[in-house]
């Protein structure tokens, strides 16, 4: 031997990570990312022109002539009692549709991980199984039991379709986080003299906020930018945000000045949802990663 070290060869995936922390990859990703995000600037650039300017050329002649943006837009909007009615109409549906799935999810997550009960292993693969159930199946048999029940075109009819296809992701998702709580921890609850109601309340809920953000998260946006649903089972004429801008799209030459705006607003608020609790997503899609 001749003393001199022999590095060990690196293996394609250290190469490919060392690969991907260059400044080039950094710069490209960030061009992917204004990239991504062009779609979004140029709506807010529309929604903030004349409407001749809008049907004359498209926005980015806005970098032209700056000086003509304006706000009469949104003026016209809160105006118009269509698109702020279908605005208040989403909330009415996301926030309860939202609520319901984590209150109901959280309960049943922990009933599945922590509960001993006859059949939860066999209640809990039918919850899974529920996952691969297509909305469009649902779509034809639900809408007859709303049309008995009284709750087609109803804003809690919507709600509580999406409550229903919304419950087995969240179940699945929170009793799997839940499971991973020690269990040495719950029992040290119970000698403290905790109840279920409490161990659930003081010490399984502050643990499963990540997760629990994360599906709320997940709920809030599948929910507010839901059209299928909302076509078929909210009220024609009461119909949330992203119906109205359907209907408003088949007389774009008459009303661009409202649609413009109309949906940057739609748009704006998941996002604002998501940047706002971006750190428990992050938290909460990274839990489990590490054990």
């Amino acid at each position: 031997m001749n003393g001199t070290q022999v590095r060990p060869s690196r293996s394609p995936a250290a190469r490919l990570a060392s690969v991907a922390a260059s400044g080039a990859v950094r710069v490209l990703l960030v061009l992917a990312g204004l990239f991504w995000l062009m779609p979004t600037v140029g709506l807010l650039l529309s929604s903030l022109r004349p409407p001749s300017d809008i049907a004359a050329s498209g926005w980015w002649e806005v970098f032209t002539a700056p000086a003509r943006l304006t706000t009469e837009n949104y003026a016209h909007l809160l105006a118009n009692d269509t698109i702020t009615g279908s605005l208040l109409n989403t909330v009415l549906i996301t926030v309860p549709a939202t609520l319901l799935v984590l209150v109901i999810g959280s309960l049943a997550g922990y009933a599945f991980a922590w509960l001993e009960f006859p059949g939860r292993d066999w209640w809990f693969l039918g919850v899974v199984a529920l996952l691969v159930v297509p909305v469009q199946v649902a779509l034809v048999p639900v809408a007859k039991l709303f049309g008995v029940v009284g709750l087609f075109e109803t804003t809690a009819g919507v709600v509580l379709f999406h409550t229903a296809f919304g419950l087995p992701f969240a179940i699945f998702l929170l009793r799997n986080f839940f499971a991973e709580i020690p269990r040495e921890l719950l029992e040290a609850a119970r000698l403290d003299g905790a109840g279920e109601i409490r161990l659930f309340t003081r010490v399984v809920l502050p643990l499963g906020g990540p997760a629990i953000a994360s599906l709320g998260i997940f709920q809030f946006l599948w929910v507010w930018n839901d059209m299928l649903i909302a076509l078929v089972f909210a009220d024609s004429q009461s119909p949330p945000i992203t119906v109205a801008l359907q209907q408003q799209v088949r007389q774009f030459g008459n009303n661009v000045d409202v649609l413009a705006p109309g949906a940057f607003l739609s748009m704006v608020v998941p996002l604002v949802v998501f940047f706002a609790f971006q750190r428990q997503f992050a938290s909460g899609v990274m839990a489990g990663a590490v054990k």
